[in-house]
């Protein structure tokens, strides 16, 4: 059986070894597409990243897909069944880095946009794709950058569609209507060294952390709220100690993480660690980190058209969910009344042997033409 267009194009982009940053002519191949079907194409590069921004249309409302053609690196290549970018069928599945995050999903929304234009050539609004090389990295070069140039010259964007990986058991089971942001603490807690057989001598850091630490898991930071879980504090780290068994520590650090709900704000967090900190009488330092804002959408055209799409190809009611890591559609929302990230299912991503089923992608494909018809008719 011959492949279909979405899967060819879905492996001519696998097949290029994008890691973060580079996206090695992903995007000059979707551009020359994308020019036949009317699209003004346009790289727009900041430092070492490029970005593609095309738009067909300049009338209102702008449906945009947004897309990153970057990968994460493969990881050892010996644990790999095939090569990770040599896309391979196997057992019904397609194998190879970026199958799942987001090669799939790009070329199944390319080939939805061009299957919308053919038949309806005539179509209301415009229609635009946004792509970056560095959703994967750092994410200062990609999709920020371009939502800034975009929003300086006055470009209004009213829905985005994100091809992010977002279904869980079947495809079309979970819609990503937001994400929680990500705030990341280092804590330093001060002591002082000394000898473990004279401790009135010294001044064990780890034991004037441990009762703030037992109050920090335990405080309750939020209820979150229709959309959102509870704010949640995590430890990722913690590092004292010079190596011998008999050394008090001089300092104790703490790596930990926010992931926060709109219910909270990284000023309110930040004061109550504060408060908690200064209950105990630590004498500290803090460095702060923030990794992303948190965003919403609630239920409205974009997620109802979204929503019956899935149900009319797949029989699938979907689920609105905000739950995972952070996405650049926490850059697109300070731009769009309306994101929402969808795509095939996540179970692989950045794992060994990352796949899709092959048989996914037709139906990938034609939700995101269905979302079109509904929101862009003629």
């Amino acid at each position: 059986m011959p492949d279909t267009p979405t899967l060819q194009l879905a492996k001519e982009l696998i097949s290029r070894p994008s890691v973060t940053p580079d996206d090695l002519g992903c995007q000059d191949a979707l551009a020359s597409r994308l020019t036949v079907a009317g699209f003004d194409c346009e790289t727009l590069a900041f430092g070492d990243v490029v970005n593609l921004w095309a738009r067909r249309g300049t009338a209102a409302p702008l449906l945009v897909f947004a897309g990153h053609t970057d990968v994460v690196p493969t990881g050892p290549l010996e644990r790999w069944d095939s090569d990770p970018f040599t896309p391979t069928e196997r057992a019904g599945n397609l194998y190879g880095r970026g199958t799942a995050d987001m090669k799939s999903s790009i070329a199944a929304f390319t080939v939805a946009v061009e299957e919308f234009i053919a038949n309806h050539p005539q179509h209301s609004g415009s229609i635009a794709l946004l792509i970056t090389s560095d959703e994967e990295g750092p994410s200062v070069d990609g999709t920020v950058k371009v939502c800034q140039a975009l929003a300086q010259r006055g470009e209004q964007l009213d829905y985005c569609i994100v091809g992010e990986p977002t279904s869980v058991d079947t495809l079309g089971d979970t819609v990503k209507n937001g994400r929680r942001g990500s705030l990341s603490g280092k804590l330093t807690i001060k002591g002082k060294q000394g000898h473990v057989a004279y401790p009135h001598l010294a001044r064990n850091p780890i034991h004037l952390l441990a009762p703030a630490l037992v109050e920090l898991t335990a405080e309750q930071w939020d209820e979150g709220n229709e959309y959102f879980p509870a704010t949640t504090f995590q430890v990722s780290n913690l590092h004292a100690g010079t190596g011998a068994t008999n050394v008090v520590p001089g300092t104790a650090v703490l790596d930990f993480n926010f992931r926060f709900s709109t219910a909270s704000t990284p000023d309110t967090l930040k004061a109550r660690v504060a408060t908690i900190l200064g209950k105990h009488k630590l004498d500290y330092d803090l460095d702060w980190t923030q990794g992303g804002e948190p965003f919403l959408t609630p239920k409205g055209e974009l997620s109802t058209a979204m929503a019956q799409a899935i149900l009319d190809e797949t029989g699938v009611a979907t689920q609105l969910s905000t739950t995972g890591g952070t996405s650049d559609g926490r850059f697109i929302a300070k731009i769009c009344p309306q994101v929402i990230e969808f795509g095939p299912i996540n179970a692989s991503i950045h794992q060994v042997n990352e796949h899709i089923r092959i048989d996914t992608l037709e139906p990938l494909k034609n939700i995101y033409r269905r979302t079109l018809e509904q929101l862009l008719p003629d």
